[in-house]
Parts: structure tokens; C-alpha cells; sequence
């Protein structure tokens, strides 16, 4: 056991630097060994968050803690518009460190996490098939899967027996698992299509893979049958940053300096030590190694391709250019073409109903008469019914806008024979009883029925209006622009008739030769020139000339 032999080289050896332990709950312990004698204690693969809370001074992780990548999945989550998210992860404390922090990213981006299912690493298999039955059951289709290899190959092999992992489903790994698919044997990672992951990315450097090379002629001339793994390569840098953190402290105390004293100023000296690894850029802050990126990765056949990476400072981005420092949306098109699992392109909707899901009862009125906002139809040869109208088109905009999934029928209030099975208050009751889930349909909100049953806000006005047909007695004839003069009217447009009339007769009758003649002929005149000067107007100059002149008179006799 680790802590064993941790313990005898702190005891017998007197290490002044531990490197490891391996997991994480090795790692708890041996901490407090380190902290006890004051040696460094440097990790390269416990990753579990909880390891910081401990706010120990000799305990150096060379390794990107896990919490650091859920910034990447909820980017992921964000990318594709799912709102809902189960985490599938392992019942220890590696675990369950990551969910605090996923929660957190997730809530950023208004998505939530409706179930969190935990299984132990010693369940059997029936009890991850009974897990795996009870995700099926549920509506939200995307699964974050945090657990440790071994566990996640038997997951995702019962999980395509029982067919979860098809068309529809979306299955998102942590790096707890993509930093480990190399390992995993051929029959796990066949049931594995279509899964996205995420993991540290590793720029492909000529020293990278010369040491690749160099590892895999050593492990055929031992015979190891162990391939190289991002934990190896940090494992590595790990080893570089402990002798340059040495080889500083020794040479900036080589007089005054003990040598048993060396693990003392190790963990400060580490968090100043700064070089480009085999794993990429090695920078301790805090006592972490600090990751600059991932990889979002597909696995497709027996390997992992690449799909685009995350960046903090620039988001989901098809290709790395650290040059440019405009911000990148997290969109589904900054990601190449995706296998999801079924084998298909078409991107899933993160939700599905239920196979055993509860669907809503949504009662609706049957009447006869007008059907503007409910038409309850229903097919005698068939036996189905269609139910149309304003309220049930306002329903489903209603359902539309909400961020889930929520199945329902309508069931019309009806008997068997097709009619009314009573009125709008009975309708109502049927909710109060259970019967119902809900009522749609124009039902008027009044006191009685608000005991029984909560309205939602009208949006339509209720009111009583009256519509009655009209007839037009209006003439329609030739004289109807008579009709708008009054009597009044007809009586003082005589009046002035006749006086005008009088008027020019006595004027002109003496030297107007057109006034001549018998007093008949003479009144005539009168009527008629004062019928003129009412009705039509005087175009030409000889009557303008003799209307001055009748004028002149009139201001003379004045």
C-alpha cells in the first residue's frame, strides 16, 4: 500500500520529496504525513478538488485540478441549448468533488441539474442496471459521466444492453476518463460511439515525440505492457520541476543550508519553477498546475477525435490561435461534425418524453354552438379527436416557451355519446377531484369556482355585447341632395329671392330698356335676373360692367 511505503521512506529513508501518491485518497492520507514531517508531497494524478480544502503547505499538485474543467462542460451544455444535465458519477470522494463546482457552471449558464445518480465503485451489476433503468425513466437525455475507468467500462456496457446509448442520448466525459480511453479495452469503448469528452489539451511538440518513441523501445525491452498517458507525461514534468526546485534551493543556500532542511523550502521553490513540458506549459499557482486548455474529443471507433477546443479567455474554438484575443461565443458551429451515438448526425434535443412518464390531463368543454375558442372534433370512423380554437392555440404557444419538456392530451368533458357531460363549474370540479390536471377553454373566472381550483391571468375580456342587423330607409334618388336643406332654409332663400328681385326692378325699370315693357313682363325680369345672380355665375365682362353699375346705384341711393 502507498501509505505504507510513504510512511517508510519519510521513517527510514528520510526522503526530503515524495512524488505521488496516485489517487486521491492515498493522497489524503499521505498529506498529513507530509505536513508532519515537512516534506513535499507532489502529485501528478490526484485531481479531486477536496485535496485543496486542506490548505496544506507541502502538498504540490503537478496536476490540473478537476474542478478546472467544468468551465469546459457547461461551455459544451451552453453550445448545444440544453437546459438539464444528470451527473453519473462515482459514490467516493473523487467523485463527489467535482459536483459542488459542476452545479456552480451550470447555474451560470441557467441550466440545472434535475437527479444525480451515484454509484459505488463495488455495485454489481444489477445495481447499475437498476441506476441506468431509473435514468431511462426520467425526461433529461444528457449524462455527465465523472468515474474512474474501470467503473465507466462497466457502465457503458450495460448502458448499450439496455439501450441508453442510441439515438437521442448525449453522454459527456470528464477528464477522469478521457485522460484514461487508451487503456480502456476494445469491448467498453465499442459502446462507447457517439460520446463526447473533454481533456487537457497536449500541443504535439518534436520532444514530445521523440520521448514517445524513446518510452516505447524501453517498455518492449522490459516487456511492459503499459502504454504512455497524459499522468505519465506529467509524471515527468513533474520530476524535472522537483530537481530544478532542488538544484535553486541549493544553490541560492549553499553555505547556510542543511541538507535535512532541503523539503522545508521545496514548495516554495516549486511555485516559482516555470518550463515548457512534455504535458504542455508547467506553472504552479497555489500549489496547482495550472491547464491553459482542452480538447473537446468524439470517440468514433476505437479512438478519440478531436472536435474543437476550449480556451478561458476565447471560449469553444474550432482551431488554437492564441494570437487572436476577441472572445469566441460557445456556439455548436465553433465545434467540427459530431458522430452522436446511434450513429447520427442530427444533433439530439437533450430531452425526451418518458417511456413511463406521467402526461398531463388537460380537460377541455364540448359544446355546440360557437367553437371560436374551443372545437372538440371527433372522427366516427376512427374514434379520434382533434380539438381546435384561440384557447388551445394560446395553450400550446404557452408550453412552447418553457425550457422542458411537459407531455399532455386533452380529454373533452363528454359523455359517451358525445355530448356535454355537464357545465363549466362541473368541468371545474373535475380538477378539484383529481380527474384533471388542468382545464383549457373559455371559462369565466368567478368566486365560487376560485375556491376550488387557481386561474391563470385572462387574456381575453370578458363582456356582453348585442349585435342586431339594420336597415336603410335612406332615399337613394336623384333629389336626395335636397334633403339636407331645411324648411328654414327654403323660406329665407325665397325671402331674399323676392327682395333682391324688387330691388333691381325698382332700379332699373326707368333706364334699363330690358325692364320694359308690361308690369308682367317686368316682374319677370326681375325674378329672373335676381334667379341669376343667385345660381349662376357671370363669365363675361358685360355682366361684371353691369353689376358695377347696379352697385354704384345702390351705393348712391344709399
Amino acid at each position: 500500500m502507498f501509505p505504507n511505503a510513504a510512511s517508510d521512506l519519510l521513517k527510514n529513508e528520510r526522503v526530503q520529496a515524495i512524488i505521488g501518491p496516485v489517487t486521491s485518497m492515498q493522497a489524503n492520507f499521505v498529506i498529513n504525513l507530509g505536513d508532519h514531517a515537512q516534506v513535499p508531497i507532489i502529485s501528478f494524478s490526484a485531481t479531486s478538488p477536496s485535496l485543496s480544502s486542506l490548505r496544506s503547505r507541502y502538498f504540490v499538485r503537478a496536476t490540473p485540478n478537476d474542478s478546472s474543467q467544468v468551465k469546459a462542460i457547461s461551455a459544451l451544455i451552453q453550445a448545444f441549448g440544453w437546459r438539464a444535465a444528470v451527473p453519473i458519477y462515482a459514490d467516493t470522494e473523487f467523485g463527489e468533488g467535482i459536483i459542488p463546482f459542476l452545479t456552480d457552471a451550470l447555474q451560470e449558464i441557467d441550466a440545472h441539474i434535475p437527479y444525480r445518480s451515484a454509484i459505488h465503485p463495488l455495485a454489481t451489476d444489477d445495481e447499475i442496471t437498476a441506476e441506468l433503468y431509473k435514468l431511462q425513466t426520467m425526461q433529461t437525455r444528457v449524462f455527465i459521466v465523472h468515474m474512474p475507468p474501470p467503473l465507466a467500462s462497466r457502465v457503458f456496457t450495460i448502458a448499450e444492453d439496455i439501450e441508453i446509448m442510441i439515438k437521442g442520448y448525449v453522454w459527456i466525459l470528464t477528464t477522469g476518463i478521457t485522460n484514461h480511453l487508451s487503456l480502456i479495452n476494445n469491448a467498453p469503448i465499442i459502446s462507447m460511439q457517439g460520446i463526447l469528452g473533454v481533456k487537457p489539451h497536449v500541443p504535439r511538440r518534436k520532444r514530445l515525440e521523440d520521448f514517445i518513441i524513446r518510452w516505447r523501445k524501453k517498455a518492449q525491452q522490459d516487456k511492459i505492457d503499459s502504454d504512455l498517458t497524459i499522468f505519465g507525461l506529467w509524471a515527468y514534468d513533474a520530476a524535472t520541476a522537483l530537481a530544478i526546485a532542488v538544484e535553486r534551493v541549493v544553490l541560492m543556500n549553499r553555505e547556510t543550508l542543511v541538507i535535512s532542511h532541503i523539503g522545508k523550502e521545496l514548495p516554495q521553490a516549486l511555485s516559482g519553477t516555470k518550463f515548457r513540458g512534455l504535458g504542455g506549459d508547467f506553472d504552479i499557482v497555489n500549489s496547482e498546475l495550472q491547464s491553459s486548455s482542452f480538447q473537446i474529443v468524439n470517440v468514433i471507433g476505437n479512438v478519440e477525435r478531436g472536435i474543437g477546443f476550449w480556451i478561458p479567455e476565447l471560449g469553444i474554438t474550432k482551431k488554437l490561435n492564441f494570437s487572436n484575443t476577441k472572445l469566441v461565443n460557445s456556439c455548436k458551429t465553433n465545434l467540427k461534425a459530431i458522430i452522436w451515438p446511434g450513429d447520427t448526425v442530427s444533433v439530439p434535443k437533450g430531452w425526451v418524453i418518458p417511456s413511463n412518464g406521467k402526461k398531463l390531463r388537460i380537460g377541455v368543454p364540448v359544446k355546440t354552438g360557437a367553437n371560436a375558442f374551443v372545437n372538440v372534433k371527433r372522427d366516427p370512423l376512427t374514434n379520434s379527436t382533434t380539438v381546435t380554437g384561440y384557447c388551445i392555440d394560446v395553450f400550446h404557444a404557452v408550453m412552447e416557451k418553457l425550457p422542458y419538456h411537459v407531455p399532455y392530451d386533452f380529454i373533452p368533458f363528454a359523455g359517451p355519446n358525445g355530448e356535454t357531460a355537464g357545465t363549466y363549474d362541473d368541468l371545474v370540479y373535475q380538477v378539484y377531484i383529481g380527474n384533471y390536471d388542468a382545464v383549457v377553454g373559455d371559462t369565466t373566472i368567478v368566486a365560487n369556482r376560485s375556491f376550488s381550483v387557481d386561474f391563470t391571468l385572462p387574456y381575453c375580456e370578458s363582456g356582453i355585447s348585442m349585435v342586431v342587423p339594420i336597415r336603410d330607409k335612406r332615399r337613394k334618388n336623384a333629389w336626395v341632395f335636397l334633403k339636407p336643406l331645411t324648411w328654414d332654409l327654403w323660406v329665407t332663400s325665397i325671402c331674399f329671392f323676392v327682395f333682391i328681385a324688387f330691388v333691381i326692378l325698382i332700379l332699373e325699370h326707368q333706364s334699363n330698356e330690358e325692364f320694359g315693357g308690361s308690369r308682367r313682363q317686368q316682374c319677370g325680369t326681375g325674378f329672373w335676373f335676381s334667379f341669376s345672380t343667385l345660381v349662376f355665375a357671370h363669365s363675361n365682362l358685360s355682366h361684371s360692367i353691369h353689376m358695377d353699375n347696379i352697385l354704384s346705384k345702390l351705393k348712391i341711393q344709399r
